[in-house]
């Protein structure tokens, strides 16, 4: 049975349906004739070759099994065509070559029996070049134009075959072989397009997943970044100020239990702003309310506020160096962002007395440097353990230090117990990503 055709990938698709089309038309059509020659013909040749004309009871034995040819032929292309466009489980490539074998010796039969079905000969031409090897397929072809020539010639009666006899047939099948082979290299070439497609269409879902699940990494990512810097500090300190107003409560000063509570619900009402705006990727509320420098200004003036409604005695000032320019907004979600984890390490475990938050603009960087005069610790321990320590603290820096990765800027921590603390960090102004339309936060 023929092969399917290969999806449409090319122009050469519809070459092969057309021709496939042909190929079944013209059988049908040569079956057709060869019958109604058998009925119609005057002198038609019995099945014992003497030249008599044959019985009404034989012509419709090789009618009928013309029919037959007729109706398997039919049941192969079909049953392939449906396998073909997925209606059917069934796969009828294996029984291809005994099917073929089946409607050669069917159509050998009726050539015995009659000379009429010649010419069915040269559609099955081309189903052996296109379902054989090559070589078998030549040799089959041979022997099919041999019976051919030696139906006409028994037919005709005459002592020899003469020579239109034999090149009618033997043109017919070489014009048959190179179309045949001009057809299978046409085949293979667009089912090759096909896998080449396939294969492009796999690719691309491929990368669209791989694209995909980098998008949700990232995300995740700049969600645990945003959680850390704002709801994690904000609930750290808000269950601190709590605390503390218990405290309070209970040794009967009202007045300071009722401050460090306003306290807690400004806390919370800033981080409850903070989490809807990075929900939405939308810049920090306090940068859409204020510039860098008042922002940053304003941070140093609740640091010490907290740290007071703990008991602590930190004093936290911020300085200005330079004239103050206006930066993407990523610059300055990123600047907010450092200062913010750094002065909660700070406030929650550097034990410090004083805090300086300095902002300087240099030209072609812009830096943040954050000095405490706490306790300090080893620069190694916040990077051990890959993914922060099992109380989920130690994320703050790799986080911080992600960002400023992304904008090809620098972090460098100095450190060492008991000689405090400095974070600074560094942000080209050229050379590097500080468009708005890359901002995510």
């Amino acid at each position: 049975m023929p092969a399917a055709d290969p999806q449409p990938t090319s122009s050469g698709a519809a070459i092969l349906r057309f021709l496939r089309v042909t190929l079944h038309v013209g059988f049908a059509v040569l079956l057709l004739v060869a019958i109604l020659r058998l009925h119609v013909a005057d002198g038609a040749v019995g099945a014992d070759g003497a030249g008599t004309p044959a019985a009404a009871g034989q012509r419709l034995a090789w009618s009928a099994l013309a029919l037959a040819l007729a109706a398997l032929y039919l049941a192969g292309t079909v049953l392939e065509k449906r396998f073909a466009a997925g209606r059917s489980g069934f796969n009828p490539h294996p029984y291809a070559a005994p099917w073929l074998g089946l409607v050669t010796a069917l159509w050998g039969v009726l050539l015995a029996g009659s000379a009429e079905f010649s010419w069915v000969a040269f559609p099955l031409f081309f189903l052996h070049l296109h379902l054989l090897p090559r070589r078998i397929a030549l040799l089959t072809i041979a022997a099919m134009t041999a019976a051919v020539v030696a139906s006409q010639w028994v037919a005709s009666g005459l002592p020899s075959p003469t020579l239109p006899m034999v090149l009618g047939p033997g043109l017919g099948a070489v014009f048959a072989v190179v179309t045949g082979l001009a057809y299978r290299a046409l085949y293979q070439e667009s089912e090759a397009q096909r896998l080449a497609a396939d294969e492009l269409r796999r690719t691309r879902e491929e990368l669209a997943r791989t694209q995909h699940e980098a998008g949700v990494a990232a995300e995740r990512e700049r969600l645990a970044r945003e959680i850390h810097d704002t709801l994690a500090q904000g609930l750290s300190s808000i269950v601190l100020v709590a605390r503390a107003a218990e405290k309070s409560l209970a040794s009967g000063d009202l007045a300071a239990a009722a401050e460090r509570f306003a306290l807690v619900q400004q806390t919370a009402s800033e981080n409850l702003a903070e989490a809807r705006s990075f929900v939405r990727g939308l810049t920090s509320p306090q940068l859409q309310e204020s510039s860098l420098p008042e922002s940053l200004q304003r941070l140093c003036g609740e640091t010490e506020t907290l740290a007071a409604a703990r008991g602590d005695g930190l004093r936290c000032r911020f300085e200005l160096v330079g004239d103050a320019a206006e930066l993407p907004p990523q610059y300055s979600v990123t600047l907010l962002r450092a200062a913010q984890a750094s002065l909660a390490n700070v406030r929650l475990h550097a034990k410090a007395s004083t805090a300086v938050v300095t902002l300087a603009f240099l030209g072609d960087e812009v830096t943040l440097d954050v000095y405490d005069d706490g306790t300090g610790f080893l620069p190694e321990a916040p990077a051990s353990g890959g993914a922060g320590r099992a109380d989920g603290s130690g994320f703050g820096l790799r986080s911080l230090a992600a960002r400023v990765a992304e904008l090809h800027g620098s972090l460098e921590v100095e450190t060492a117990p008991g000689e405090g603390t400095v974070v600074a960090l560094r942000l080209p102004l050229t050379g590097g990503d500080t468009s708005p339309e890359g901002e995510r936060d």
